[in-house]
């Protein structure tokens, strides 16, 4: 039987739990790895043997799937001939965080998150402001992957 859900260079590291971390703190997300450069971890020295690419499946495959997909300007994979591949959320930002751009972003999520194959359904979606942080929206959702039936939860946070 096959993986429907494969595998990939792991990017990110998946934890299950949405995050308060901010997206711009990308080495807390696991997004710059730096096990990767000799001697390189956190600015702090490390062993000074080379790595390999960590490689992420299933699930955790799925979850950075998504984040990266929201992530990516709709149109900007257009040369690789992806033209439809990613997520218009960038293009709320500078906007404001007001009713209707937390609708808009709600909207952009959802045409996003039904664009993966590898997403049975979604089962819930919120944004909402964070508190501290009247600029930013915490973005959650909650999909089930194909072939599965336990839901996987996700989040992040976009300054708009």
């Amino acid at each position: 039987m096959t993986d429907v859900l494969r595998s990939d260079i792991g990017l990110t590291r998946f934890t299950g739990v949405p995050s308060a971390i901010r997206l711009t703190e990308a080495d807390s997300w696991g997004t710059l790895d730096a096990g990767l450069v000799p001697g390189m971890r956190g600015g702090v020295a490390q062993d000074r043997e080379p790595k390999d690419l960590a490689r992420v499946s299933g699930r955790e495959n799925l979850a950075q799937a998504l984040i990266l997909r929201l992530l990516t300007p709709v149109g900007s994979l257009k040369g690789l001939g992806h033209p439809r591949y990613g997520c218009r959320l960038t293009e709320l930002i500078g906007m404001g965080n007001t009713d209707l751009s937390r609708l808009r972003a709600r909207l952009y999520v959802l045409q996003a998150l039904r664009q993966e194959r590898r997403v049975a359904e979604v089962l819930g979606l919120s944004v909402v402001t964070v508190d501290d942080r009247p600029e930013t929206v915490r973005i959650a959702f909650s999909v089930r992957p194909l072939g599965e039936d336990e839901a996987m939860s996700l989040g992040l946070e976009v300054a708009l």
